[in-house]
């Protein structure tokens, strides 16, 4: 490789890293705030529960179309689009004076998470078709890692405005959310500046891939992607507010988020391993016994929240990591990665986006974690049968 060849790999590293980092904190540090935001707004904690609803329903909605985006700008320059939409969702979510900022705000932010979750895995199998373990191990790492320091960060943030509760948790939001987003744009549009020409110059557009709709190995990815975000965002939205419940301060609280993230970082870099040879056909329906051991432990000994974050993150974080895998490892190219990882992505997320609102609900509804807790342990076992045929030697849109 020449010494220019070897100079783009690593600004195209640095630029998927960046933009990694902004994935996350947008969503993962409204959990440790949704008690202050609740307490400021008078918006009751259930109903701000269906904030992650709303970002996960504007997954599920606009997965499908990212794909054609991506065609139409490129890998390079819908990602770009995206995040800068990300970075004006994030400053109209933290405007003062009316709620619905709050809402329009997430909604806008879910867009363009949603372009960015379905084509970072198709730009990842396009640069890196080599290393797509080691590389998806990476990403979800930074995935993990950002969502864990914005998780930390929030309240401690949101605390140096003193009492003003208002500009705390709208200050803290902005901050983890788009502290980050200036450079990332900075450093993908250099990287990305001559596909995006070349795309204008580009008198064709391929085909869209509709047969991934029919697809039963796509099915089997989707149905994984969607068990295992389900989890995720149950726990990356309530962690806090169960962790509140056992006696726990609302800073240490966070704090349980934010170690339930950093492990979850710890998961995603051993996905390289655990998925390499024999171990990529028995990870995806071994991993959820791990999920489900930490569960029953957290029902036992509910004080323990503490160290069963630990186990849960790593749970998590390699689930992530496998599931994106996946969207790569079915696909033979990285057009029909990008299809595949739309098509999962808004199956998938469509499925997740019951989660927090219902468990939250159930909750309401019980006055204990128990019963929610017991929804996880499903959402936990379908993951594993849905890892038995998503991890066989299959692709997407061969013929069978």
């Amino acid at each position: 490789m020449t010494q220019r060849g070897r100079k783009q790999v690593v600004l195209a590293i640095i630029a998927l890293c960046l933009v990694a980092t902004l994935m996350r904190p947008a969503v993962s540090a409204v959990g440790p705030l949704i008690d202050r935001i609740s307490g400021d707004t008078g918006i009751p904690l259930a109903l701000l529960g269906s904030l992650s609803t709303v970002v996960l329903i504007t997954w599920a909605i606009v997965s499908p179309f990212a794909h054609g985006f991506g065609r139409r700008l490129g890998l390079g320059g819908a990602v770009l689009a995206a995040m800068g939409l990300l970075a004006v969702g994030a400053i109209v979510r933290s405007l003062p004076g009316s709620t619905a900022w709050l809402w329009i705000g997430t909604a806008l932010i879910g867009v363009a998470l949603a372009i960015g979750n379905v084509l970072l895995p198709a730009v990842i199998k396009r640069d890196f078709p080599l290393r797509v373990p080691l590389m998806m191990g990476v990403y979800s790492a930074l995935l993990g890692g950002a969502g864990a320091v914005a998780s930390g960060l929030a309240v401690p943030i949101a605390g140096l405005t003193g009492d003003d509760a208002g500009a705390g948790w709208r200050i803290s939001l902005l901050i983890t959310g788009a502290v980050v987003a200036p450079l990332a744009l900075v450093m993908w549009w250099q990287v990305s500046r001559r596909e995006m020409r070349a795309m204008r110059a580009a008198s064709a557009v391929p085909a869209t891939r509709l047969g991934i709709w029919r697809d039963p190995v796509a099915w089997q990815v989707a149905g994984y992607m969607g068990v295992q975000s389900t989890t995720f965002y149950v726990l990356v939205t309530w962690l806090a507010t169960m962790s509140v419940d056992t006696g726990r301060g609302a800073v240490l609280a966070g704090v349980d988020v934010m170690v339930y993230q950093i492990f979850s970082l710890v998961g995603s870099l051993t996905v390289v391993f655990v998925m390499r040879g024999r171990g990529a056909r028995i990870t995806p329906a071994a991993l959820p016994a791990l999920g489900i051991l930490s569960i029953i432990g957290l029902m036992i000994w509910p004080d323990a929240i503490g160290v069963w974050v630990v186990p849960l993150g790593v749970f998590s974080g390699i689930s992530l990591g496998v599931s994106l895998t996946l969207m790569a490892d079915r696909a033979r190219d990285h057009s029909t990665s990008s299809a595949l990882s739309g098509m999962s992505q808004s199956v998938g997320y469509a499925i997740a986006a019951v989660g927090p609102a219902l468990f939250g609900g159930i909750q309401a509804l019980t006055g204990s974690w128990t019963v929610p807790l017991i929804i996880l342990l499903v959402t936990m076992s379908l993951q594993g049968l849905f890892g038995i045929f998503a991890a066989r030697d299959r692709f997407v849109l061969d013929p069978r």
